[in-house]
């Protein structure tokens, strides 16, 4: 997805990476989308951009009424798509397939503890319904938002998809977000109804999700109206009479058919708050129409998948099993868990647990019970298990992957090849995917049987999106020069804006100078096969485990310490996190040293984990007496930067007010 940050290391290994695997004569005689049908559909494409995409809205989409305009930009660049028609992403993701495949398997949920349910398309459907007339019975309506703070199990899709089948605007929040986070939230989007569990659990441990929520709900008024509380286990829990009421309750008298509501193709599906470079989360909008057709084409293409499941024998797609491993909290557990795959007919794996836990054996172990054959990861976490298990693969039998993805940054070259020798051994492609929460969908990627994969390249942009390279004079770049990365054209799936900042909206996305452009906030660079490279990020967001979070976002945190004074935040890199987050802090009181610094350090990166959730917690801080700064008072964050990698300082550093503070920054 988003990429790591601008560092030497990331492009040299980048700028000399010269292998090249193409796929198997065999994996393309199977495949649904060769060279030939990838270079046809771009030239459709390139002939005929609006005709492209509403042929493959009305393919691939169940319309209730057809729509008959496909681009709008008459009001760039709140660009609308398909407007005038209607449809339901619940219908489209259950509904259509109970004639031809309601006991086909949508969801094998295998819990922390091992425990799996499989769940068909049926029982999903009735599941959905249930609450989705639960939710009507408490006054949710089509446009109301209903913030969704739950673990990984089945019932947090069943949570989203009964939104989308009433109307109702989810706002995910990642389940190890903090109660102050979850109420930013809560108060910025002005939800009616939060929807969570007692509890969850991740490596054995508990989490206490209501009690968070209890946290929140004394921070956002009488925003909230009814908590609805799903019963992970039977431990106790503090319900509040006449706002909380437990799932199963709500649910057990409801009927097992609710009439889904019919809505625009512009109506906004969800909200999916993301770090910014200032300190307040921006409510990224996706539609309705748009965001599933590029949900379930991407998946489709991507995963060399064909909509006709029930029925496909090639390659044996009847029986395929896909597995994102990604949270439902992030925008990649919603296109590839929640949406895409269930549009498309697809049996999935969700699993509620971490892949280190009881061992780090857990993700081979599952993919031989379970026969997945597409696996979608994160790089951290094929880094993790490199670290603590290399070798530990070769023990389970990985024979049904076909397929194998990497979603939330650039992933190593070292990394691609043990993944792609050892975890599929040999055989399998790796879909390296670039794309944002703001995209929606994959805009990037090797196409697994028609063109070769690159340790480390996203590859080419998927069929229908114009993506370019530009200098500073907004001229494509050289072949090897880096630039920035633009998105030319609009496209289905693309952010509409910012939940009630229309103003925000424009200056993040399309700034004047790019020329109605959308800046995707990546350098990046192109190789002589026109092959993308991500370079890193050209503004102040970090990324940490493929999840972004803003450095002022942070800084904010560490300087609502009450011994806090001043704060500054860089990234550098890390062999297993991608990114590890540097605090500078400067304290009100005399510098520490020894063990009370030691006994700071604990106390703020706790605050942190407090104040935004554990993915935040700075990795490293140092305290100074001071920031490097220019006499008229901005910090010099590359120095910072420098510090932060050890670097040796070997720019002009005159210009700083205090050139003697670089020797103490540069103090562990």
């Amino acid at each position: 997805m988003t990429s790591n940050s601008n560092h030497s290391d990331s492009h040299t290994s980048v700028l000399h990476e010269t292998r090249s695997f193409p796929p198997s004569a065999e994996f393309v005689a199977n495949t649904e989308v060769n060279a030939d049908v990838f270079a046809q559909l771009n030239r459709e494409a390139a002939l005929d951009l609006d005709a492209f995409w509403c042929k493959r809205a009305r393919d691939l989409i169940t319309w209730e009424k057809p729509f008959t305009k496909g681009l709008d930009e008459s009001n760039a660049p709140f660009f609308q798509w398909f407007a005038d028609g209607t449809l339901n992403v619940s219908y489209n993701c259950l509904d259509r397939h109970l004639a031809t495949r309601a006991d086909k398997t949508a969801l094998i949920a295998e819990l922390d503890d091992g425990t799996v349910e499989h769940i068909s398309y049926q029982q999903l459907y009735e599941r959905v319904c249930r609450l989705a007339n639960g939710l009507r019975s408490l006054g949710v309506q089509a446009g109301d938002r209903v913030v969704i703070y739950m673990p990984m199990v089945a019932n947090a899709v069943v949570a989203m998809q009964a939104c989308a089948r009433i109307g109702a605007i989810h706002s995910v929040v990642f389940g190890g977000f903090s109660s102050k986070s979850v109420a930013e939230r809560i108060i910025d989007a002005e939800a009616k109804v939060v929807i969570t569990s007692n509890v969850g659990y991740r490596g054995g441990k508990t989490v206490e999700l209501k009690k968070t929520v209890d946290e929140a709900l004394t921070q956002t008024g009488s925003l909230i109206e009814h908590v609805v509380v799903f019963a992970r286990d039977d431990s106790q829990t503090n319900m509040q009479a006449g706002r909380d009421i437990w799932w199963h309750e709500l649910t057990a008298k409801q009927e097992a058919n609710c009439q889904p509501a019919w809505v625009s193709a512009e109506h906004p599906l969800f909200i999916l708050y993301t770090s910014g470079s200032t300190g307040k989360p921006k409510g990224v909008q996706h539609s309705t129409g748009g965001y599933l057709l590029g949900a379930v084409q991407s998946y489709l293409w991507t995963f060399d998948s064909t909509m006709d499941s029930g029925t496909a024998s090639k390659h044996h797609k009847a029986n395929d099993v896909f597995w994102c491993t990604a949270d439902v909290g992030w925008v990649t557990g919603h296109s590839y868990v929640a949406y895409g795959p269930l549009a498309a007919g697809a049996t999935q794996v969700m699993f509620e647990g971490i892949p280190t836990y009881p061992d780090a054996s857990r993700f081979w172990q599952m993919i031989e019970k379970h026969k997945v054959t597409i696996f979608y990861t994160a790089p951290t976490a094929i880094r993790s298990l490199i670290k603590l298990g290399a070798d530990l693969p070769k023990r389970y039998d990985l024979s049904s992957l076909r397929i194998l993805g990497s979603v939330g940054e650039p992933i190593n070259p070292e990394a691609w090849i043990w993944y792609h020798d050892v975890v599929g051994g040999g055989r399998c492609p790796i879909v390296d995917t670039w794309w944002q929460t703001e995209t929606g969908t994959q805009m990037m990627t090797p196409l697994p049987g028609a063109m070769a994969c690159k340790p480390g390249s996203c590859a080419q942009p998927l069929p229908g999106l114009s993506i370019n390279i530009v200098d500073e004079t907004m001229q494509t770049a050289a072949p090897r020069e880096s630039g920035t990365l633009v998105i030319e054209r609009p496209f289905p799936s693309m952010v509409r804006t910012l939940w009630r900042d229309p103003e925000r909206f424009k200056t993040a996305y399309f700034p004047e100078e790019f020329g109605g452009r959308y800046v995707a906030g990546d350098s990046a660079m192109r190789d002589e096969d026109g092959y993308f490279w991500i370079l890193g990020r050209i503004d102040d967001v970090l990324n940490v485990s493929g999840h972004r979070l803003g450095t002022m976002e942070i800084e904010s945190a560490l300087v609502a310490n009450h011994l806090v004074a001043e704060a500054a935040v860089v990234g550098r890199p890390d062999a297993l996190t991608g990114e590890a987050v540097v605090a500078f802090v400067i304290l009100k009181g005399a510098r520490p040293t020894g063990d009370d610094a030691a006994e700071m350090v604990k106390v703020l990166k706790a605050f942190v984990a407090q104040e935004i959730g554990a993915i935040a917690r700075p990795a490293e801080i140092r305290f100074a007496d001071g920031l490097p700064k220019t006499r008229s008072g901005k910090i010099m964050r590359r120095l910072l930067r420098s510090i932060a990698r050890g670097d040796a300082i070997t720019s002009d550093i005159s210009t700083l007010e205090n050139p003697a503070i670089i020797q103490q920054l540069q103090e562990k």
